[in-house]
């Protein structure tokens, strides 16, 4: 669709089409070039190490950056922000080091997680602000403020001061002054944060839409595992300020592992016999307590052998549940297992033999 004089992709919110400037092809396949690189990146604030050791490379349109209280989450955006330097190794986003922060600026948008507004400006006029702030003429700044606007959904209430907005339309302004210049990468720091459910929905759509317009990749910050995994298509982990996991969510939902939770009643001496007999068969084995055990299958195993393997071991099987290997599984795992420094050079799907 042609847009402003050049052909651009379009977001429609009701009738009204959104500019939205396209990003290379370079960069739309996510097999293609990283759109961010953490080589070795270690940040220290004072004497405290924060980030350590680093090595990630970006590829996918919507990434979901999760972690515990102190992982790390709210320094890594920063730095990429330009907020804090490395103490050492590199981060790029899109060929610029974040250090270069005149060029990198313009190309990203955030969203923060704590309101920041100017008290007495209206919505637009707020949005219009952020907009000169990031390198927009004054005039060009307004047009595409009542775009932005347009695009999350303000409407009319856009003429109103921001301190009258509820917690969902400081949220949709907030997200408004992060797109309104057009970023090829967008930071999205809990964006979800205190929206009802309906407030949550449009702000996942939203997010959604600007994923599949190839308008901007986006990091997307949150503790909210569905919303992550609703929106986004690879996932990076972070834990004690190193790299858990990052793995490709799409490939992970598509595999076909059989992950199972078994309750058991047995002496310790049956139950330990069951799970040594489970690895004999190639599954992965974690203990979740004395009585429950989680296994995920080979595909060759059948859950019949399951039920030989009790009987020979003495065991009974109260309880088993079959479900699907989910990001709340990826991340359960990548807390229990020791975070240690490693090459990254994409998202991948967990190894068959994945840690446990």
């Amino acid at each position: 669709m042609l847009c402003g004089g050049v052909v651009s992709p379009c977001l429609k919110v009701g009738s009204l089409p959104v500019k939205v400037k396209a990003i290379p092809p370079s960069m739309a396949s996510q097999s293609g070039e990283p759109w961010a690189e953490l080589e070795a990146l270690s940040v220290r604030l004072g004497n405290q190490p924060v980030l350590r050791d680093m090595h990630v490379r970006l590829r996918g349109r919507c990434v979901g950056l999760l972690g515990p209280n102190g992982a790390g989450k709210t320094t890594l955006l920063n730095t990429l922000l330009g907020f804090h330097q490395p103490s050492a190794g590199a981060a790029r986003i899109l060929g610029q080091d974040v250090g270069n922060t005149r060029a990198v600026r313009p190309l990203v948008g955030y969203m923060p997680e704590r309101d920041g507004f100017v008290a007495g400006m209206s919505g637009v006029r707020f949005v219009r602000l952020m907009g000169e702030l990031s390198g927009l003429g004054r005039e060009n700044a307004l047009e595409r403020a009542h775009e932005a606007c347009y695009q999350v959904g303000l409407g009319e209430a856009r003429y109103r001061p921001v301190e009258s907005y509820s917690a969902g339309m400081k949220q949709l302004a907030k997200l408004a002054q992060a797109v309104v210049h057009q970023p090829r990468v967008l930071f999205l720091d809990e964006p979800t944060n205190g929206l009802d459910p309906p407030g949550r929905d449009r702000m996942l759509n939203l997010v959604r839409e600007i994923r599949d317009a190839g308008a901007a990749r986006i990091i997307f910050s949150s503790h909210l595992l569905r919303d992550v995994e609703e929106c986004c298509d690879e996932a990076l982990v972070l834990k004690d300020g190193r790299v858990a996991t990052h793995c490709d969510i799409e490939r992970e939902r598509r595999s076909n592992r059989k992950f199972l939770n078994l309750e058991l009643q047995a002496e310790e001496e049956g139950r330990q016999a069951f799970a040594r007999g489970l690895e004999r068969l190639g599954c992965e084995v974690s203990w979740a307590s004395g009585r429950k055990i989680r296994t995920v299958l080979p595909g060759a195993v059948r859950t019949a052998a399951l039920y030989e393997l009790a009987l020979a071991s003495g065991v009974w099987i109260r309880r088993l549940d079959y479900k699907r290997d989910s990001l709340e599984d990826i991340f359960q795992r990548a807390m229990e297992t020791p975070a240690a420094p490693v090459a990254d050079n994409g998202p991948h799907a967990e190894p068959e033999g994945g840690v446990w």
